[in-house]
């Protein structure tokens, strides 16, 4: 299987290590020609993830996304998803028929309110059988430095999701596989939402005790968006391989659950984390914008989800907070003391 990738950010970057570091030879598609031109003379990316050495001669660099995708069976789209639209709406039509994407995105669709497999079967026609997404908990910066990390790996054609699982386990990168492809997006969407809300209550002095009871509040209440919406029907303490296959229950304490909620609120990495805290000392949210040189993907999400719940109506006091502080400009410490009044 050849594989190739669209997007040169630090996920992006860290895939491409795992992948070459498995013996692959990839296509890597970057915007700018002189990264790619730095890249070559120093083997490794120039903007992200500096120790992460490469080894050239794996690497086919372009700042072509067409040849990209016609050169690989397997396309891993790590862009975020704010500039995702802007990236594929310039293609063919039919440049994906064949094809299998990986989503590595961790993020919706801002603009059109939806994940970005039915964005691929409203523009491509995109099937869902070779739609995958890869998902944590992981972050980038420990793949490079190879601290053991798990990826989960979702998909409706479970033959096919192994396949392509296989690609990325290694001595550092261990692998699960999952097929609650809507439950896992979505998941990985809110927990961004809720790494905003743990950066801004740090920011706003609150202590680890508060933290954890924030978080816990968090898990139930992404558990709590996830039965309502129909996705999947969430359980603690039903390990989802010691279920029959027909079954479609998921443990929502498993890792990519939880798991990633917990290490995106309370990772130093966490650029949403970061972001929040950023908001909780007071910074406006372009300000915020301005002071990080990544995307936090929570800022986008937190408006997205708060449209898609108008339709679902779950219960979500933590997240509504967190959308009205950044888009309805509400007080901070004031949307925060409504907030305590709700935590259990």
């Amino acid at each position: 299987m050849t594989f190739g990738i669209l997007g040169s950010g630090s996920w992006g970057t860290a895939l491409a290590k795992i992948l070459t570091d498995n013996g692959h030879c990839i296509y890597w598609w970057n915007r700018s020609e002189e990264a790619i031109k730095q890249f070559k003379a120093r083997a490794h990316n120039p903007q992200y993830l500096t120790s992460a050495r490469f080894d050239i001669n794996k690497l086919k660099l372009t700042s072509n996304a067409s040849e990209v995708i016609e050169n690989a069976d397997c396309i891993v789209i790590a862009i975020p998803s704010a500039y995702t639209l802007d990236m594929l709406s310039g293609l063919e039509p039919t440049i994906f028929n064949g094809k299998k994407i990986v989503s590595a995105i961790k993020g919706i669709l801002p603009m059109q309110n939806e994940l970005l497999n039915d964005f691929l079967k409203e523009k491509f026609n995109f099937p869902i059988e070779n739609y995958f997404a890869v998902l944590g908990p992981c972050h980038a910066e420990e793949i490079a430095s190879e601290k053991l990390s798990y990826l989960t790996f979702t998909g409706v054609d479970e033959k096919c999701t192994a396949e392509i699982a296989s690609h990325f386990k290694n001595s550092y990168v261990n692998t699960v596989l999952n097929k609650d492809i809507y439950g896992v997006q979505y998941a990985a969407v809110l927990k961004n939402i809720y790494a905003v809300g743990a950066g801004i209550a740090h920011g706003l002095d609150y202590g680890d005790n508060f933290l954890s009871v924030l978080i816990a509040n968090s898990a139930d209440e992404m558990a709590g968006f996830l039965r309502k919406a129909g996705i999947i029907n969430a359980e603690v303490g039903y390990p989802e391989h010691k279920k029959s296959s027909t079954e479609t229950h998921h443990n929502y304490a498993a890792s990519v659950y939880l798991g990633d909620l917990l290490v995106t609120c309370y990772s130093l990495f966490s650029r949403n984390r970061t972001f929040g805290n950023m908001i909780g000392k007071g910074y406006s949210v372009k300000a915020a914008q301005l002071e990080m040189s990544m995307v936090a993907e929570g800022y986008n999400a937190s408006k997205c989800m708060h449209i898609i719940n108008r339709n679902i109506k779950a219960e979500m006091p933590i997240a509504n907070a967190i959308y009205s502080i950044l888009w309805e400009n509400k007080d901070a410490k004031e949307e925060y003391t409504k907030i305590e009044a709700t935590l259990i």
